[in-house]
């Protein structure tokens, strides 16, 4: 009998051993997911293994288990939810772009709704320095006048406090109303040559004294002042008088600045009725020595060229004029009269070795402006001691804008004189000069127009310099050019300014002097001048850690592809800038060529050279600035980018005759043109020209802390004031509000206002200054703008 083993055919004994091979080996092997790569190739090894021995030579115990590395596994969305997905993505897309072409299609065909918010929730945050407090010792008066150098000034603080703390005795220093009054007179203001020296005549010869009459008979009082400041008396907060050597331990009042012009008596004596009441104490010394001007008798086109006559021998020779209208910019009558009495000159006269400069004073004004008596007295004030009493240094001529083009005044004569004789007051009558737009047009045509704010570039806005450079042309006979505006006042003797003026910036080094142009100087903040020169080389040279710096630094480097630098200096500038492309490049003679290395000059080079472009604000660079109008540029290839530019704000300036014959020729030539506030300043930067900013003494009527507002006026790149987006020149313009020298300010007007005895929000006048310290003395100071005052004018005789 079989057992069982052999009662089961020998194949099936086979695959009933394999089974049970197969399940031993699944029981001692790791799952598939819990093992390596070379674990399952062992275990594959093993398998192949047990077919090649027998069953009962498999060893008994198990192998040891090998934990392999736990690998995990994202999970994957099933497939119908990812359909689903992309479904809703695709159709958002779809979604989004018929959005946009909606949009599109409404702002184009449809006039959007207008939403006016109300005017309260329109307000805007205040301005940092309207927080804070106003000064007052602006408004003392003739009773507390003190020596400048015992003042302690209301404002700088820091400055304040330390004087405070050097003065031993106050008390002593200070003037009250009750120890001092009106009886302290003023004094006679005499800023001019010694015309009698022994040194001056053999200079420029002997010089002839001029009058308001052809006998002779009538002369004009001169200016009176005050020694001292009244007492508190705040300090200028922006440059420097006594830097520029101007006389500022005076002030003047109203009667002794403008009584010699008709304030202070009445219209039937021949004045201008006004200043008749309140304080009026001492003015009686100011008409003791000359007599008070009927001034319903002056001709003073006529006492301009009977002066300039007599006076020929300190000057060179003039040229013969032109004589057609439309392209000559005549003088209505002046250069008759010049012509006429060239051989009627005095006979006994010394000729010097020498021979002066000759300056005209141009106004800018417009055919119908309207003249106030105000305006009539600041008139008569710059002639009498810009011209009349300096022996004919200067020539007043007024620069009258014919507005209305349709008038032909270049085609009827009787039109022209008809224009020129209602553009100005009788007793101005003869020194007009007329010019229209279209006129400049038809000169400097072929002019690029891009209608920048919907202006035309021969426009006065644009283009204010526009006739000045023709008329400079046109009239070679003068050296430096006056370009003046209608608002601006002085409360000092104009003939003073001027020359310090000119003299300061004929001393000027070219070295660093377009950079320290730049800033604007804050004495207590940057000490002395030396001291200020030195900070302008070190920033130059190695920049400054302000934002405008590291954003002007980003700038340059990302257009390079470089990695940007956070602080680095400026290249100083050191003879001509050219402009970028060689087909706008002009060559001129007598350039601004060095004649030495910048680092082997010793600040030797320009000294004693007469500034070609003197400007009262800093010239800076609108680059990178958010000035609307930087970008006004006419004519040049900017592929590249825009030329290298120059701005100073306010036209008010003396340009050379050299620099308005270069600018015309730029006009003319190339077809050049720039911003008004950037023409001048620009073209000096491309041809050397020396080009000053004179830092003349400005006010300002808060009490900013100084460090802050040196920050905020020099906010631009490596302490300048322009070359970045902080600039004040732009958005920050608004900080000038309260200063007494900018386009826009509020204090200039309100300082002007008071001075001359009127109420301003309520405050002053002339029952204010009876009451308290007398009336308002101010030191001099240039301010603007001063527009539409309206004197109390009173009848009488008086």
């Amino acid at each position: 009998m079989m057992d069982g083993a052999s009662a089961i055919p020998r194949g099936d004994r086979i695959m009933k051993q394999k089974e049970d091979t197969t399940q031993e080996k699944d029981r001692y092997s790791y799952p598939s997911r819990e093992t390596s790569f070379e674990h399952d190739e062992e275990s594959y090894s093993f398998s192949d293994c047990s077919y090649s021995t027998s069953y009962s030579a498999r060893p008994i115990l198990k192998p040891s288990i090998r934990r392999g590395k736990h690998i995990i596994r994202p999970y994957r969305l099933p497939h119908s939810l990812m359909r689903c997905v992309c479904l809703g993505v695709f159709s958002a897309l779809i979604l989004f772009v018929f959005a946009l072409f909606r949009v599109t299609l409404i702002h184009t065909f449809i006039k959007p709704i207008e939403i006016r918010l109300p005017e309260d929730e329109l307000a805007l945050r205040p301005h940092q320095w309207e927080s804070f407090p106003f000064l007052a010792r602006y408004y003392g008066g003739i009773r507390t006048l003190i020596s400048k150098t015992n003042n302690v000034p209301e404002y700088p603080r820091e400055e304040a406090e330390e004087k405070r703390e050097n003065t031993k005795t106050p008390s002593s220093t200070t003037v009250t109303g009750e120890k001092r009054g009106p009886q302290n007179s003023s004094i006679i203001f005499d800023p001019y040559p010694n015309y009698t020296s022994p040194e001056y005549i053999q200079k420029y010869g002997s010089k002839q004294d001029c009058s308001l009459d052809t006998l002779g008979k009538v002369s004009i009082p001169h200016l009176h002042h005050y020694n001292g400041i009244p007492e508190g008396f705040p300090d200028p907060i922006i440059g420097s008088n006594e830097l520029l050597g101007i006389e500022d331990n005076i002030c003047f009042d109203r009667f002794g600045r403008l009584g010699p012009y008709g304030l202070g008596y009445g219209l039937n004596a021949g004045g201008s009725g006004a200043g008749l009441e309140g304080d009026r104490s001492g003015i009686e010394v100011i008409w003791e020595n000359t007599p008070p001007v009927d001034f319903r008798h002056v001709n003073w086109a006529d006492a301009q060229d009977r002066c300039i006559s007599i006076n020929q021998h300190r000057f060179p020779e003039l040229p013969t004029p032109r004589t057609d209208r439309f392209r000559t910019l005549p003088i209505a009558r002046g250069y008759k009269c010049e012509q006429s009495g060239r051989g009627e000159g005095p006979v006994n006269v010394t000729f010097g070795t020498s021979r002066l400069q000759r300056t005209a004073f141009i106004i800018r004004t417009w055919h119908d402006f309207q003249y106030n008596g105000e305006t009539i007295m600041f008139l008569r004030s710059l002639i009498s001691e810009l011209s009349l009493m300096s022996g004919g240094e200067y020539m007043v001529h007024f620069l009258i804008h014919v507005k209305d083009d349709n008038l032909q005044i270049w085609s009827d004569d009787e039109v022209y004189d008809r224009i020129l004789q209602n553009a100005l007051p009788e007793e101005f009558q003869g020194m007009g000069t007329l010019w229209s737009e279209r006129q400049m047009g038809l000169i400097y045509g072929g002019l690029e127009e891009k209608f920048v704010r919907n202006l035309p570039v021969h426009g006065v806005y644009r283009s204010t310099f526009m006739p000045l450079q023709y008329f400079a042309h046109q009239h070679p006979e003068y050296d430096f050019y006056w370009n003046w505006e209608m608002d601006i006042r002085y409360t000092g003797h104009w003939y003073h300014l001027l020359d310090k003026l000119s003299e300061w910036s004929k001393k000027q080094p070219r070295k660093g002097l377009w950079e320290r142009s730049s800033r604007f100087y804050v004495p207590a903040v940057h000490g002395s001048w030396d001291d200020f020169r030195q900070l302008v080389r070190v920033q130059t040279e190695t920049g400054t850690n302000r934002l405008p710096n590291i954003w002007s630094a980003l700038k340059k480097d990302q257009q390079k592809g470089h990695q940007p630098e956070a602080f680095r200096g400026d290249k100083p500038i050191w003879g001509p800038e050219r402009p970028t492309a060689e087909q706008d490049i002009l060559k001129v003679d007598d350039e601004g060529i060095p004649p030495i290395k910048y680092e082997k000059d010793k600040y030797e080079w320009g000294v004693g050279e007469d500034a070609d472009l003197i400007v009262l604000n800093p010239l800076y660079d609108p680059e990178g600035t958010t000035w609307l109008l930087k970008d006004d540029v006419t004519g040049y290839e900017k592929g590249s980018g825009h030329p290298p530019r120059r701005a100073s704000i306010i036209t008010a300036s003396r340009l050379s005759r050299k620099l308005l014959q270069t600018m015309h020729r730029e006009t003319s030539l190339k077809r050049h043109s720039m911003f008004s506030e950037m023409w001048p300043a620009t073209v000096c930067l491309h041809h050397g020209f020396k080009a000053v900013y004179a830092p003349h003494s400005v006010y300002i009527d808060r009490l900013w802390p100084p460090a802050y507002l040196e920050s905020i006026f020099n906010g631009g790149k490596n302490g300048a004031s322009g070359g970045g987006r902080m600039s004040i020149f732009g958005d920050g313009e608004h900080n000038f509000r309260g200063t007494t020298w900018f386009y826009a300010t509020g204090h200039a007007p309100n300082l002007w206002n008071r001075w001359l005895g009127y109420k301003v929000n309520n405050d002053g006048g002339e029952e204010f200054e009876l009451a308290n310290d007398g009336r308002m003395c101010l030191p001099p100071m240039l301010l603007h703008p001063v527009k539409e005052v309206n004197l109390i004018v009173e009848s009488g005789g008086r």
